[in-house]
């Protein structure tokens, strides 16, 4: 499958009210798609993946085991077109676009 994604970052042991915060950023970028800026945009404005933020949050093709386990479960639950809502895993929060399978 082909995905994007946007990451706004956790630390570790961060507190309580950081781990809010940060999905609560999360949340506003979902908003601000969902009211129809691209997914595009948005990424390159919010998220903190330096790996595919310039690319518009675009993670290429990957195969099942190649992604921490909650992204991928979330990713492949997604039909093409269609984007999850926050999704924890150990570097943070991610909104996952499906784009294709």
């Amino acid at each position: 499958m082909r995905a994007r994604h946007i990451l706004r970052t956790v630390a570790r042991g961060a507190s309580d009210e950081e781990v809010a915060r940060v999905r609560g950023e999360t949340l506003a970028a979902s908003e601000r798609i969902a009211k129809g800026e691209p997914f595009e945009q948005v990424t390159a404005e919010v998220s903190q993946d330096p790996g595919s933020q310039i690319r518009g949050g675009d993670l290429g093709f990957f195969a099942r085991g190649q992604m921490v386990k909650e992204f991928e479960d979330a990713a492949f639950a997604l039909t093409p077109g269609q984007m999850s809502g926050p999704v924890k895993t150990e570097f943070g929060f991610h909104l996952i676009k499906l784009e294709e399978r």
